[in-house]
């Protein structure tokens, strides 16, 4: 049964585990420093650094703006939350009818795998196989638009709202550049969409409609020189390109160094900003700032030693903080120069706080207080048992013990059978020996008396 007396001993050690430290707000100082951007050029621009979800630069992100093919990258994700890369996919009439654009030409009632759907959908940016697979993973059109929606609303979108799966023009299909990279972020979290994107060339096999293969080739100029060898950048993992008429370019890039990943979104722009202001943006992360790990940096949260808790008790830390956790500064400052705090929320059970950091008034990552998985042990002189949570136990017999464990006790009872058996006949073989013994000697005196006449 659980004790309220005991629940709140272990709120008490779980605060002293996590050694709060109250302050006041801390406020700016005249030494806080953020780095100044390069000029761009797109209207609306968001750079994000993805470990962490800190905004290193933003210009009009929150701005609601027409996605374009963009808004692939949900796309591709949903399908690969919610199918099987080896599922056939079958190209309805209105996949074929409902799309114009870029495609790469299939047929109707032409069958492929959803891998090779998801590449055309993201390498060539194939409308009608973007139709095709929200057709065969939502049931219909509308269903997948709903999932999409629900997806983006999960991932905290706030200016976001979804109408087809492709990104031709609708007037009710608009997002922000901040939205999009939270979509982007939780995609790239995916390592089948991070090996699409990052691929160059994909070739379709005969279908049952196409007699020649169909040779894709990756359309981001930062990675794979189509058009423009001057835009390659060598740290680009991949993205997604974007254009209509009417959202004009739309470009998502994604880039890795030294531990650090980014995101880059840009929105409403024309060419070729696009590729112009991504590089700039990714070289400003780079060369000005670098990730911190939190659990080898803080200081103001000891969770590291044992924790005394009166003289009677004492336990190991039973918190941590996620030795995976990071923070984002500038490469000038030090990570004691960000400001913490403890937030206590709705977590999972292995979570039991959060521990944010703030530095110059952004906000620069988080570092999760997670159960070490220690139970906390009651008082000596606890008149309560604390509530015990039964563990599973597995036994692992070994039958050549079990043999000489039976064999050991059987010699046993036998020796003690015959130690009993002598013990009750003792006098018996005690009188059976005098009497032998007697026989013997009288037999002895018989023969000396015979030996004596016969010398007579």
């Amino acid at each position: 049964m659980f004790h309220r007396k005991n629940w709140k001993k272990k709120i008490c050690m779980l605060l002293s585990a996590v050694c709060l430290i109250a302050a006041s707000p801390a406020e700016v100082k005249a030494a806080d420093y953020w780095p100044e951007a390069p000029v761009v050029d797109s209207p609306s621009v968001i750079l994000m650094e993805m470990n962490t979800g800190a905004v290193l630069y933003e210009k009009n992100s929150m701005e609601k703006n027409y996605p374009a093919s963009i808004t692939k990258i949900l796309t591709t994700l949903i399908a690969l939350e919610n199918s099987e890369l080896n599922e056939v996919v079958t190209f309805s009439d209105a996949a074929i009818d409902n799309t114009e654009g870029s495609g790469i030409a299939r047929d109707y009632g032409e069958q492929m795998s959803m891998e090779q759907c998801l590449y055309a959908v993201m390498l060539a940016s194939a409308n009608e196989c973007a139709y095709a697979v929200a057709e065969h993973v939502g049931g219909t059109v509308e269903n997948f638009v709903d999932m999409m929606n629900q997806k983006a609303a999960e991932l905290g979108c706030t200016s976001t709202h979804f109408s087809n799966p492709h990104g031709l023009f609708d007037e009710n299909h608009y997002t922000s550049a901040h939205d999009m990279a939270l979509i982007a972020k939780a995609a790239y979290e995916n390592e089948t969409f991070r090996i699409i994107i990052g691929t160059a060339r994909y070739t379709i096999p005969p279908t049952n409609k196409h007699e020649e293969e169909t040779a894709l080739q990756n359309h981001n100029e930062m990675l794979y020189p189509w058009q423009h060898l001057e835009y390659r950048y060598e740290y680009c993992t991949g993205g997604k390109t974007g254009y209509t008429d009417v959202a004009r370019s739309t470009l998502v890039t994604f880039a890795e160094k030294d531990g650090m990943k980014l995101v880059c979104v840009v929105m409403r722009t024309e060419s070729p900003s696009q590729w112009t202001d991504s590089i700039n943006l990714f070289n400003f992360a780079f060369d000005n700032f670098q990730l911190y790990n939190v659990a080898d940096n803080e200081t103001n949260y000891d969770t590291s030693e044992a924790i005394e808790v009166g003289a009677l008790n004492q336990n190991k830390a039973f918190v941590d903080i996620d030795r995976d956790a990071c923070i984002v500064l500038p490469k000038t400052i030090a990570f004691s120069d960000a400001t913490s705090e403890v937030i206590y929320g709705e977590t999972d059970q292995n979570v039991v706080g959060t521990l944010a950091y703030t530095y110059a008034g952004r906000q620069v990552g988080s570092a999760d207080i997670v159960r070490t998985g220690v139970e906390v042990q009651g008082f000596v002189f606890d008149d309560e048992k604390p509530a015990v949570e039964e563990k599973e136990t597995t036994v692992r017999v070994n039958p050549v013990m079990i043999l000489l464990v039976v064999a050991a006790v059987a010699l046993l009872i036998l020796l003690l059978f015959f130690v009993k058996r002598f013990a009750d006949n003792y006098y018996i073989i005690r009188h059976n020996m005098e009497v032998r013994k007697n026989r013997r000697e009288q037999f002895r005196q018989v023969k000396t008396r015979r030996r004596r006449r016969r010398r007579r």
